[in-house]
């Protein structure tokens, strides 16, 4: 039985990546970090789970990183902890280098020195593309390939720990990769995210729990939405090649924050701009104003694709908001 290490394990992708290896009969070990209100909602059905358990953990403490690795030296760690917010990276800038970079070194040393034999996964993100593109036959796209231009201290975080990646495989023959994975939601999402703020309100308006307008920022952004349920495979994936290698995980597609609130709130028969008022506060200092990911290398070499279309996602989180409501 492989084991596997999971940072970030009560978030969206975490929780999902969990119900995925205990399905292949991994033992997963579930990497949180403390907080004094419960926070388990998303993991509460594997509690229980007699190949599951949970360890205290803090991605910025060195100590705690060798004590983790050199108790379970594991098959597989999975490194989805985050300070993952772009809004909040501009608020705690420091906070977010510490936890999304330094951290990730934290890992890396601690495998390199006390379990070399450990794959390694490392949550990479579109946001570190931020506004450069390439185009292609008339098509804008980010690949593998292109220029990275993070907009954010979320996006350079992030792409500071993708480089620290690249150098321990090169370096020191780690087998350390990364996902750069494009915006992925779920019924699980949190809910200070944009998408998940849009169908959590239409389920209180739905359930009559609401009267006021839902407030939002800027609706001319376009991203390229999955769900998470279907990119947690492409990190298993990544980690059973013969070969470490970095790769964009994405639909191929983009779709504005408009064209979503649009066909959430039409999925219920509503207008959304009966019930929305733009707020200029929530827009970033700095924007990322196009994404969309071109997947062709997952697809040749992994054999992963997305499975789940842009409605059916919609559909998804707004009749679990509706059922929560």
């Amino acid at each position: 039985m492989k084991t596997a290490l999971i940072t970030g394990v009560t978030g969206q992708d975490g929780s999902y990546l969990a119900d995925l290896l205990l399905e292949k009969e991994y033992s997963i070990v579930g990497l949180h970090r403390r907080s004094s209100t419960n926070n388990f909602q998303r993991i509460q059905h594997l509690l229980d789970h007699p190949n599951f358990k949970l360890e205290e953990f803090d991605l910025t403490d060195p100590y705690g990183c060798n004590r983790i690795i050199g108790q379970y030296h594991p098959d597989e760690f999975y490194n989805l902890g985050a300070q993952s917010h772009v809004q909040t990276s501009f608020k705690q800038p420091t906070t977010t280098f510490e936890i999304n970079a330094v951290g990730v070194i934290n890992i890396l040393e601690s495998i390199r020195n006390l379990s070399p034999s450990t794959r390694f996964y490392q949550a990479s993100t579109s946001e570190m593309f931020g506004r450069n593109y390439v185009t292609k036959n008339g098509e804008k796209y980010q690949d593998e390939d292109t220029t990275m231009l993070p907009q954010s201290p979320y996006g350079v975080a992030k792409l500071a720990s993708h480089h620290m990646v690249q150098i321990y495989r090169s370096g020191y023959n780690m087998f350390a990769c990364s996902g750069i994975l494009f915006n992925h939601e779920s019924p699980r999402r949190g809910e200070n995210f944009v998408t998940r703020k849009i169908t959590k309100y239409i389920g209180q308006l739905i359930k009559g729990k609401t009267k006021e307008k839902l407030q939002l920022g800027n609706l001319d952004a376009h991203r390229d939405w999955g769900h998470a349920k279907d990119y947690v495979k492409a990190m298993w994936l990544m980690l059973q090649q013969s070969e470490p290698q970095d790769y964009v995980i994405a639909t191929g597609q983009t779709h504005s924050v408009e064209e979503f609130l649009d066909l959430a709130f039409k999925s219920v028969n509503l207008e959304a701009k009966n019930h929305v008022n733009i707020n200029s506060n929530l827009f970033r200092p700095a924007e990322v104003d196009y994404l969309k990911g071109d997947p062709t290398k997952a697809k040749k070499q992994l054999g992963w694709s997305n499975q789940t279309s842009f409605t059916a996602l919609i559909e998804d989180m707004i009749q679990s908001d509706i059922n929560n409501a």
